[in-house]
């Protein structure tokens, strides 16, 4: 064998490791959501063109319990996530803990479109969703229908079964919206006040409901006449032809967050895909294949979401003017903490 042929084997040998080399240091990323639907829906329309375009090798996993395994794999040091989709709470629950990663905002320039009250330094707005009064369009015609909790509160004007979740977030939000506060006046809480308001209306409410799957049953079968629940709960009965309508009036949306696992061997790669999954087109594909709005207010400029699909989306600049947005953070402070407590005892007593 020549000299030049021996040259020629050693070049392509070093480049046959060179190559290798880079695909066994190819980076992937693990999101983790809720499975189900919306998981299947958000990896068709935002997680896998985002992976795509950053050249990642993106795993999936879900858990609609995801917090103990997140503090579970920080706390030892074994971190297999990277990227959580979680309610916002969770996240600021988190970010109290040291679960999760400062954002570096040099990576993730989308968050500048994302409102100071989306955001914070550990979590961007991802998705929202809204809990809304709902009601039998059989039992309520015409102009005589309920349009306000204060409505709902009012059992002689508008009579019939009703049903409420047994949960404080945001049913103390409701009540004071009853009472008359403003959807922007809310916060802080006043619990008391909340907790004399639900007073009135406990004895006419003939279930608590404690899942979306229940919620949507009970108005669907007529159990309940009206109902607080979630928008994409609503839409799913309507779209099985059930007798109800909701608007967004005084509804109140909540919202997930994306969050990066602290001490995860990706952080770089995990803020490159958290900057994708809230651009704007993105964003903007998901609402087109289910009933989740998106938190950058420029998808709503895409020109992506057509002009009566937006309007049914909890997040769209005319809906989302007309609602509360569940504070989180307060949820999280010692002030909501405690009023989590002191619901046991309200939906426990007689």
């Amino acid at each position: 064998m020549t000299a030049s042929q021996i040259r020629a084997l050693q070049i392509a040998g070093f480049a046959l490791l060179t190559s290798g080399a880079g695909v066994a240091l190819a980076e992937d990323i693990t999101f983790v959501s809720q499975g189900g639907a919306y998981q299947e829906a958000q990896s068709k329309a935002i997680l896998e063109p985002a992976a795509k375009k950053l050249g990642l090798t993106l795993k999936q996993d879900s858990s609609p319990k995801a917090y103990p395994i997140i503090k579970t794999q920080v706390q030892s040091g074994k971190i297999t996530w990277d990227v959580v989709d979680l309610p916002t709470g969770d996240c600021i629950r988190g970010e109290q803990e040291g679960l999760f990663e400062k954002l570096d905002l040099k990576l993730i320039p989308n968050a500048a479109q994302l409102p100071p009250e989306l955001k914070d330094d550990y979590s961007v707005g991802y998705i929202s969703y809204s809990t809304v009064l709902a009601y039998r369009t059989d039992a309520f015609k015409g102009k005589d229908v309920p349009q306000t909790w204060a409505d709902f509160w009012d059992t002689k004007k508008f009579p019939g079964q009703r049903s409420l979740r047994n949960l404080p977030r945001p049913t103390l939000e409701i009540a004071l919206m009853a009472d008359g506060v403003a959807p922007d006046k809310l916060y802080p809480l006043d619990v008391d006040r909340a907790f004399k308001k639900l007073e009135e209306i406990k004895p006419h409410i003939s279930t608590w409901w404690t899942s979306g799957g229940q919620s949507a049953q009970l108005i669907s079968d007529g159990e309940v006449d009206m109902i607080q629940a979630w928008n994409g709960r609503i839409t799913a009965v309507q779209a099985d032809g059930a007798p109800v309508a909701f608007d967004y009036n005084e509804g109140v949306l909540e919202t997930n967050s994306l969050c990066v696992l602290k001490g995860t061997p990706h952080k770089d790669a995990a803020m490159k895909f958290v900057n994708e999954a809230i651009d704007a087109k993105l964003q903007a594909a998901l609402p087109l294949l289910i009933d989740y709005g998106p938190l950058n207010p420029e998808a709503f400029k895409t020109g992506s979401i057509p002009a009566e699909r937006a309007a049914k989306l909890p997040s769209s600049p005319e809906n989302i003017a007309r609602q509360a947005l569940l504070s989180s953070k307060w949820w999280a402070s010692e002030a909501g903490v405690k009023a989590e407590e002191r619901w046991l005892s309200f939906v426990q007593k007689q």
